[in-house]
């Protein structure tokens, strides 16, 4: 019991998108709950061969409060006694096949037309298997099938409901071996706690409910390991997804006796929490579009990540140039992840919500799981060298300028430096086809004023009033974007007498820096101008890793060191910067202090769709309300 509850809490706290609420007629049918840090209380309901109705209130205080004998060992028995199948998932599948009605007694069938005078719907089970006691005639396995997983099903419903209702619990998870993901069960569960607490208490299904137990086993083995001290992540290229539920898919899809669904986790080395500055962490969503929801959105992302699969094969070879198998480890690469493609183009729910976010991450994952670290290393190495030679005169011309232009110039920067983004195809075809194409020419794509999203006039104002104590900067890519768009404004931010804390990825992604290749940057540009030199000297401008290894960025999600340092050092300003974290995700995150959200969106679908074109400009100045 230790083991199942260590489970639940674990998969709670450390799985995005975990749980979910079924409804059979929505559209999706699943609907993911995002995991926040405040899972307790909880009624868990685990349903293996009897039922164990446990209330969870702390990480190691939990309490058995209830169970039953009628559980999944005996829909099985009954099962086997009345269909001769001995197999689990044959009768689940027999079951998906049956009408229930033929065999159970609905209300309709005893009271006739009256039963609207109690107000009680007429196919309500008045009676399950009530009609088999007198009807002179065989049932179908099928029918019998059906009748027995809805009667257990409504029964551990109700008992839960009953014992949410009595110890004030408005959550049941439900876990163990008995649902498996099945829409029958999860439908009649739901509909059964529904109807006995009118709505008022929540039936919650878990992607990994049959892992519960072993999860906690190993979490206990490795106590002296400490795996608190950890954070995981969901590895998406070792995970198989959950099944899909629709008819045509069904049966095709869900005979897989004798197999299992797999989890595979990735221990991250350092724990991840919340970014302080949220200001609601409970209701904060990273993600702005979600595809499961979105069918026209799904189509063309699932399909621009596709085309964009040829250009990845062929950058992960030649990242590898002294490698003899690079070419067929690419192959291997391309066939998982083209196949994860076609899985979510039926399934979008298959990992839990569908967003741009999770496609890149999956990317990355099957990327990783192939050997491809970083495959844009030999590119960024390239690009510092190129605008580390054009960091002096770009500072000089800069610090030419009067005050106000020089603060316009500094944005568009910033702006033209984010264009510089292999991730994005209109960008990667103009930087393979031209490789002249530089800070200038990027400068000249972007839209002019007024912005698509345009607040620079306010920012522009709040740069007349005191300066900030100390701002808080998620850097983007490598190159042009960190060095002569990023630290041009840093260095303006040290010369007001504000400090920074600059925050780059952990891991590699595209070609976005990581917080190993800044150190090496900020080293250098030390080296040609005395304000970064001293700012790092004296700890104003300090470098932090945010604990993430993905183009976007998840503010519930970030190193525990960069959470603490946003503490002590009171950071008023977060500039988030760059179109996977500041549009695929934050675009609509709430804080608690002033923030800055930029980017160029170089996607011309995406474009269109926010109502502008190619290299359309967001400059979005945030300021909490009072």
């Amino acid at each position: 019991m230790t083991c199942l509850i260590k489970g639940c809490n674990f998969v709670l706290k450390n799985i995005p998108h975990e749980a979910f609420v079924y409804q059979k007629d929505a559209d999706p049918e699943f609907r993911f709950q995002t995991n926040h840090p405040h899972i307790f209380p909880y009624l868990l309901v685990n349903i293996g061969s009897g039922v164990s109705i446990v209330k969870v209130e702390t990480e190691d205080r939990f309490e058995w409060v209830g169970g039953s004998s009628i559980g999944g060992g005996t829909f099985w028995g009954l099962g086997a006694l009345l269909t001769k199948t001995k197999k689990f998932d044959e009768l689940l599948h027999l079951a998906s096949r049956g009408q229930h009605s033929n065999v159970d007694m609905l209300v309709q069938d005893v009271y006739g037309g009256a039963h609207q005078t109690l107000g009680l719907s007429g196919n309500l089970i008045a009676s399950s298997f009530g009609k088999s006691a007198t009807a002179d005639r065989e049932f179908s396995k099928e029918d019998m099938a059906k009748s027995l997983l809805h009667m257990i099903s409504n029964d551990i419903g109700q008992l839960a409901c009953l014992h949410a209702r009595l110890h004030s619990l408005d959550r049941v998870y439900f876990g163990g071996f008995f649902i498996r993901g099945h829409p029958v069960t999860m439908r009649t569960i739901t509909y059964s706690i529904n109807f006995f607490s009118k709505g008022e208490v929540q039936a919650l299904f878990l992607r990994h409910e049959g892992y519960l137990g072993a999860i906690g086993a190993f979490l206990k083995g490795a106590e002296q390991d400490n795996p608190n001290q950890y954070s995981w992540g969901e590895n998406y290229a070792g995970s198989s997804g959950l099944m899909s539920t629709s008819p045509e898919l069904g049966p095709a899809q869900r005979a897989r006796s004798g197999t299992f669904d797999l989890l595979e986790m990735d221990r991250l080395e350092r724990p991840l929490v919340n970014l302080p500055l949220l200001l609601d962490p409970p209701s904060y969503v990273p993600d702005t579009v979600d595809l499961t929801d979105d069918a026209l959105a799904r189509k063309y992302w699932l399909t621009c990540f596709e085309e964009a699969l040829d250009g990845v094969v062929k950058r992960a070879v030649a990242s590898q140039p002294d490698s003899v198998d690079a070419a067929e480890r690419a192959e291997k690469f391309r066939q998982k992840y083209w196949n994860k493609l076609q899985t979510l183009r039926q399934q979008p729910f298959a990992y839990g919500t569908l967003t741009v976010r999770s496609l890149l991450d999956t990317r990355e994952h099957c990327l990783n799981e192939f050997s491809f670290p970083d495959p844009y290393s030999k590119v960024k190495q390239r690009e510092n060298g190129v605008a580390l030679r054009c960091f002096p005169g770009v500072v000089r011309s800069l610090d030419a300028l009067g005050w106000e232009e020089r603060q316009l110039a500094l944005v568009k920067g910033l702006l033209a430096g984010n264009v510089f983004d292999w991730g994005a195809k209109a960008v990667s075809d103009v930087l393979e086809s031209d490789p002249h194409f530089g800070f200038e020419e990027a400068k000249r794509k972007l839209q002019e004023r007024p912005w698509l999203v345009d607040s620079y006039s306010r920012w522009l104002q709040r740069l007349k009033g005191p300066p900030h104590k100390c701002a808080l900067i998620f850097a983007d890519n490598s190159g042009i974007d960190i060095i002569l768009g990023v630290f041009p404004f840093v260095r303006e931010l040290l010369l007001r007498g504000t400090e920074v804390i600059l925050a780059c990825n952990s891991g590699p992604a595209l070609n976005d820096v990581t917080h190993s290749e800044s150190l090496i940057v900020a080293e250098r540009i030390a080296g040609m101008d005395p304000v970064v030199h001293s700012a790092l000297q004296e700890e104003r401008l300090l470098l932090v890793q945010t604990g993430s290894s993905s183009p976007c960025l998840d503010l519930s999600r970030l190193d525990k060191g960069l959470a603490a340092l946003v503490r002590e050092r009171g950071a008023d300003l977060v500039v988030i910067e760059g179109m996977g974290r500041a549009v695929h995700t934050n675009y609509h995150a709430a804080l608690r202090c002033e923030s800055l959200k930029l980017a160029v969106v170089k996607n011309a679908w995406l474009a269109e769709r926010l109502g502008g074109q190619l290299f359309s400009v967001i400059f979005k100045y945030e300021v909490p309300a009072e």
